[in-house]
């Protein structure tokens, strides 16, 4: 039988490049080349795509060649520059490792939709609008799922600090890992924080600072076929979560600590997970996502964000969460890349 070909695409010119490319790492060493034939394309941080023989450290100086993903369906896959002739290559598939802009918001899967390619993850629509903030929560709020209260700033538009009640976060509407987030408790640092988050996205939350634990729980699967993973768990030493911040994110944070199973009773165990998979169907996602939510000490649960292509390191809540329920990494691919074959074209 011939090995499924799957373009693995990785990189990326948005803040989270780096994440991006030890979440390949580690689908490299996990993906099963008994199965599949992996081609691995880089894109730098400038957005040049490179066909290269695997996403390790040094991969953009290594013996790449220029390649496109074909937004031409007769071609269905790859356009690569070598010696001066270009050759088409066809992929049966695209797993798109990809976080952040125009990774996991809509960008990338429009690109796949038009090449035909079947591909991993989540479509168009529900990539888009995981990745704002804002439409998440009037979505999910309009099927009866608690959010924090919110409100979106556009560009220049003014700000009127009195209004709000703080401690209030302040966050990029359209960003991951962290990236331009700020807590802030006192009125007069509501404009700074909001210019930092502007440095991300020209679309800026301020929501209310839910009081609780935070949890998370992965999901793989589609429609009512879904797994979720062992519900994790944020424990704070101080500050609040701030995920890839650190220079060596795979030492560990220097004030948070992720435990899984998370220490919360089986009843809440059982909520978590049942609203994680509500969320998941209510915002069209397939494929694989991870929702995060506070869970309050009064037991109710409220949603924080959905991450449609979480992170996939070693250190990563994702896979953490699904190898604590019994299913390896190498397995969640395996799944993943079956689910998007299954789906076919879109």
């Amino acid at each position: 039988m011939d090995k499924l070909k799957i373009a693995i695409i990785f990189g990326g010119c948005c803040e989270e490049h780096a994440i991006s490319v030890k979440s390949a790492q580690e689908v490299a060493k996990n993906l099963d080349i008994e199965k599949y034939e992996p081609f691995y394309i880089g894109i730098t941080k400038d957005g040049i795509w490179k066909l290269c023989h695997s996403p390790d450290a040094n991969w953009e100086s290594g013996n790449c060649h220029p390649a496109i993903l074909s937004p031409d369906r007769s071609v269905h896959g790859l356009i690569v520059q070598e010696q001066g002739q270009y050759k088409t290559i066809r992929m049966d598939m695209v797993f798109p490792v990809l976080h952040g802009k125009l990774g996991e918001d809509g960008a990338m899967q429009g690109l796949l939709e038009l090449s035909g390619i079947p591909y991993a993850g989540c479509d168009v629509q529900s990539s888009a609008l995981c990745m704002d903030k804002s439409l998440t929560y009037i979505v999910a709020a309009n099927v009866g799922i608690a959010t924090p209260n919110f409100r979106t700033l556009t560009l220049n538009e003014n700000i009127d600090a009195g209004r709000f009640v703080y401690p209030v976060f302040v966050k990029p509407a359209r960003s991951g890992s962290s990236f331009g987030v700020s807590k802030v408790c006192r009125e007069e640092d509501l404009r700074g924080a909001v210019e930092t988050a502007r440095q991300y996205d020209t679309k800026v939350l301020i929501e209310e600072a839910v009081t609780g634990s935070e949890v998370g729980c992965a999901i793989l699967g589609n429609d009512t076929d879904l797994i979720a993973g062992e519900v994790d768990q944020i424990c704070l030493s101080y500050g609040f979560f701030r995920i890839h911040q650190e220079n060596k994110p795979e030492n560990g944070s220097e004030n948070s600590t992720v435990i899984v199973p998370a220490g919360i009773s089986a009843k809440a165990r059982v909520l978590v997970r049942e609203m994680a998979k509500t969320v998941y169907r209510a915002l069209g996602c397939r494929g694989l996502a991870r929702v995060d939510m506070f869970l309050k000490e009064d037991g109710s649960v409220i949603l924080n964000e959905v991450n449609t292509l979480p992170g996939m390191t070693s250190y990563s809540r994702y896979p953490g969460m699904m190898a604590a329920a019994g299913l390896p990494f190498a397995g969640v691919i395996d799944r993943i890349i079956w689910l998007a074959m299954k789906g076919g074209k879109r």
